[in-house]
């Protein structure tokens, strides 16, 4: 009896040769990226050539087979469509609403939401659909698409649809997948299709979107629709009908009649816009009302709206694709001009198919008249066998064999032994001849068509444009416009108060403040304390400034104010005199306009709106007496002093101790 080989150790040969070590974090790995390859193939990112996700390309398949002419139950549909998409009919169920609800694949029965208000379909039960003319005379063409396996192997789907037309860019899409996210804008039917006859003629149309709600769009930093491009799309806001009502006709792509109220009520109750109420009558078009309060200014509104409320909006844009079984960045012209050309060759392939059947329609049609005409049909009365049957028809059809195409093959004869009697009794000698010539023709033009597939395709693009156009033009306004800065359309709602001796300001200080001006949430203020340190901060219901400020007020970036500053440096220190510009400034840090020195006193502060202004001001110092001073009183004219940074030092004006200052203005004369 054999024994037993030897037990292999940890250590021995044997083991190492059946273990295998894999650290966890590799395995993890490697499932990572199995996930994340598949969402991007799989789920969230369209193919370059039908420019279809693979759950719109099931639908579109699976609404092909049930077509009929009649409408079909999306319940049907969606059910239909489980046969190829193996994940669940909700996602199903929302893409081919999101298909229906952009016009041009779907035909539509029933309630199938709104893109305007917001409003979701009716379910899947009550509302019906079926292709559109469009779609059947683009989207499909089985004999030139190629077919793989459904998931489940039980039946055959298209690995990608021969759609002859820029659907990509005409539908758009949104997908994100896992570290890639992509973004394509719907573009214009009537100019895609321009834009692809150029293609083909080697020529560039720029391309744009356009969208279905319409709006004004500053299209300059689109980038062609690749990574890092972006748009700015505005609502249309004019005057009502009515003193102090703003009427709102058109609004930004993906926002709703329901999201721009909602905005629009928020700033309003934040302080950033003040009007009465805002009205929503919304239905098959747009209509949303925006009442004022008495006394506003509707341009200054108009402006406010688009710098706090989603009346404008800002897109960012990602064109990829799935190109060679990986995904791929590209722009949207590359995407026309590949579409064009791959249309031109699927038109081709189509030829070439439409070609070789009719050159099979007039082989044999030629080969029955012949065998009909020469009664060769007759040859086969007295044969006994099949064999002697086929040899006949042979013998039959060898003096006119040079007068056809092809050669004859053994299908071709017994093709020709399944001819009914009844056929060959009514035969017509002219109907036939008439049948092949037109056959000729058509083979003619089908050759000529491939001999001038540019020209065809261009053609087909123009049939297009011609048959499907109309009700198809731009909406969306193409128009160049600067970006509101929200804090110069800010509403001045609030009051700036101001806590001196506790060292506090704030628009929340009503009972406690002394009140400075009127201010809105978006201002800056800028304050300088007494011992010479300016800071910037947002404004707020309560920040600290420290006790008894020197300055205190609204700060704008953009200004061009001339600051005049005398201070004396230390206890018992020097005085000193500048002139400066604030210049460029963070919020909330401090930056020192003397020298810092412990006990250092602003003695003097004026601002000027600008450097003229300044050089009228004259500062009168009075000194401290002494026995040694005759002069007590120094006239200082800051027209001499030069305009430099905050942070210079100044000028000295005295070494002797000052006792206060006093402002005179110069007046000059003409």
């Amino acid at each position: 009896m054999p024994t037993d080989p030897t037990p292999a150790t940890p250590d021995s040969p044997e083991h190492s040769s059946l273990t295998e070590t894999k650290h966890v974090d590799a395995l993890y790995g490697d499932w990572f990226l199995d996930y994340a390859s598949y969402v991007i193939l799989e789920r969230a990112v369209p193919h370059l050539y039908d420019g279809l996700k693979p759950v719109q390309r099931r639908i579109m398949h699976s609404l092909r087979e049930l077509e009929d002419g009649r409408y079909n139950k999306v319940a049907n549909v969606v059910g239909n469509t489980m046969k190829y998409h193996p994940h669940g009919d909700a996602s199903i169920g929302d893409a081919m609403v999101q298909i229906g609800q952009k016009e041009l694949l779907i035909d539509t029965q029933g309630n199938w939401g709104n893109i305007l208000t917001g409003d979701n379909a009716a379910a899947a039960r009550y509302i019906e659909a079926r292709l559109s003319k469009f779609a059947l005379d683009v989207v499909f063409s089985p004999k030139v698409t190629h077919w793989a396996s459904s998931y489940d192997g039980r039946n055959k789907e298209p690995v990608t649809l021969p759609v002859k037309f820029p659907l990509l860019l005409a539908q758009g899409v949104e997908g994100i997948a896992v570290g890639l996210s992509c973004r394509i804008l719907p573009h214009n039917f009537i100019e895609l299709i321009d834009a692809s006859i150029a293609a083909l003629r080697g020529e560039t149309i720029p391309l744009f979107p356009d969208f279905i709600q319409g709006g004004i769009m500053d299209a300059a930093d689109y980038n062609d629709g690749k990574r890092g491009g972006k748009i700015r799309v505005r609502a249309r806001i004019e005057p009502g009908a009515k003193k102090n009502i703003l009427r709102i006709t058109e609004i930004p792509f993906s926002t709703t009649a329901g999201s721009i109220q909602d905005s629009i009520v928020a700033a309003n109750d934040k302080g950033k816009i003040k009007i009465a109420k805002v009205e929503d009558n919304t239905a098959e078009f747009i209509e949303i009302l925006v009442h004022l309060v008495p006394g506003a200014d509707p341009d200054q509104t108009i402006q406010a709206l688009y710098a706090f409320t989603d009346c404008e909006i800002s897109i960012s844009v990602n064109a990829v694709v799935i190109h060679d079984n990986k995904p791929r960045f590209i722009s949207v012209t590359e995407l026309v001009q590949s579409s064009a050309e791959h249309s031109k060759d699927l038109l081709k392939r189509e030829l070439e198919i439409q070609l070789q059947e009719l050159e099979e329609k007039w082989h044999f049609s030629s080969l029955e008249k012949i065998f009909i005409e020469k009664r060769i049909y007759r040859d086969i009365e007295e044969a006994t066998t099949w064999d002697a049957v086929i040899g006949a028809i042979w013998r039959g059809l060898t003096p006119y064999l040079p007068l056809l195409k092809r050669e004859v093959t053994e299908d071709d004869i017994v093709r020709l032994t399944e001819i009914r009697i009844k056929r060959i009794s009514k035969f017509n000698t002219f109907e036939a001849n008439e049948y092949i010539r037109g056959l000729e023709d058509e083979i003619d033009q089908t050759n000529r068509h491939l001999k001038q597939l540019t020209r065809y395709a261009i053609a087909h693009f123009e049939r297009l444009k011609k048959q499907y156009s109309k009700g198809r033009e731009r909406r969306t306004e193409i128009a160049g416009f600067d970006r509101v800065a929200a804090s110069q359309v800010a509403m001045a709602n609030e009051i700036l108060y101001l806590d001196a001796k506790e060292g506090f300001a704030g628009y929340g200080l009503k009972k406690e403040g002394e009140p400075l001006g009127k201010c809105s949430t978006m201002d800056e203020i800028l304050f300088i304390t007494k011992d010479g340190t300016l800071s910037v901060t947002k404004v707020a219901p309560k920040f600290h400034v420290g006790k008894n400020p020197t300055y205190i007020d609204i700060f704008k970036r953009d200004e061009q104010a001339v600051y005049s500053l005398i201070y004396r440096d230390g206890k018992q220190g020097r005085t000193y005199a500048k002139r400066f510009r604030i210049g460029g400034i963070t919020r909330d840090k401090e930056y020192p306009l003397t020298q810092s020195t412990p006990g250092t006193k602003i003695l003097y502060f004026q601002r000027h709106e600008t450097e003229e202004e300044s050089n009228a001001q004259t500062a009168i110092l009075h000194l401290q007496p002494k026995l040694y001073l005759r002069n007590l009183v120094i006239d200082y004219n800051f027209s001499e002093l030069a305009i430099k940074g905050r942070e210079s030092k100044g000028n000295l004006v005295t070494a002797n101790p000052v006792d206060r200052v006093v402002t005179r203005r110069v007046i000059t004369e003409d």
